[in-house]
């Protein structure tokens, strides 16, 4: 239980920390934080949970992570759906979170007719810049792929650990700075979940994609790194 529990407030933080950052700073004028900050506070968010209780769970935050430790041989499949579920309550108890204070703020509504409402993940018309569906899938299998490379590789037990945290919160900064425009960032089931849930309509429509796209990505990173990255015993 304690794992979960370090999932969960781990989430909590991510989508607290991440999506309220765009929600509530990154458009004041002269004084928001933009695109950049975001990207900064979403890393920001999973290195400092990597070092809070990164140790007692391994410090997923993320449904794709899990799977792709999994498909590298560094997770139990027992413990998959448990992560994944426990994961998505933290995400959207974050979401609930952030919409209860939004809704402090006279005039507040979600317009689910415009790309990114409250945070949310999106395509086609509902993506920040306009990007197709082919390319929403591209950018967030390749960049969750990546990502778990680098998770994967940070980790290992011949990497120096102690800085694994550092370069996976950098790792996911530099993901953010490439596809905020692209699809608002997901590479993250539970972030995506969360936002859809209270925004609907279509981006609710489309969360399949943000589920689809980072766990192939990352099940092909944990295949890839266990069979042509990862040094044997006997090397």
């Amino acid at each position: 239980m304690k794992k979960l529990f370090a999932e969960f407030f781990g989430t909590y933080w991510l989508v607290f920390g991440g999506c309220g950052s765009a929600l509530f700073a990154a458009g004041i004028p002269e004084l928001g934080i933009g695109f950049t900050g975001v990207s900064l506070a979403f890393g920001l968010t999973v290195l400092t949970m990597a070092y809070a209780v990164g140790h007692i769970s391994g410090g997923h935050f993320n449904p794709a992570v899990s799977f792709g430790l999994w498909a590298g041989g560094r997770f139990d499949i027992k413990d998959l759906i448990p992560y994944v579920i426990a994961q998505c309550s933290g995400a959207i108890t974050a979401a609930a979170t952030l919409f209860f204070i939004a809704s402090g703020k006279a005039g507040f509504a979600i317009d689910n007719t415009k790309a990114g409402a409250f945070a949310s993940n999106g395509y086609g018309s509902f993506s920040p810049d306009g990007f197709s569906m082919a390319s929403a899938f591209t950018v967030e299998f390749v960049l969750t792929m990546f990502f778990l490379l680098i998770i994967l590789g940070a980790t290992d037990k011949l990497a120096n650990g102690k800085f694994a945290g550092v370069a996976i919160g950098l790792a996911l900064t530099l993901i953010h700075l490439i596809s905020i425009p692209i699809t608002n960032t997901s590479v993250n089931p539970a972030r995506s979940t969360s936002q859809a849930l209270f925004t609907q309509g279509e981006p609710l429509l489309q969360l399949w994609l943000f589920w689809l796209a980072p766990i192939l990505g990352a099940i092909v990173a944990g295949i890839i790194y266990k069979n042509l990255l990862q040094k044997n015993d006997s090397e």
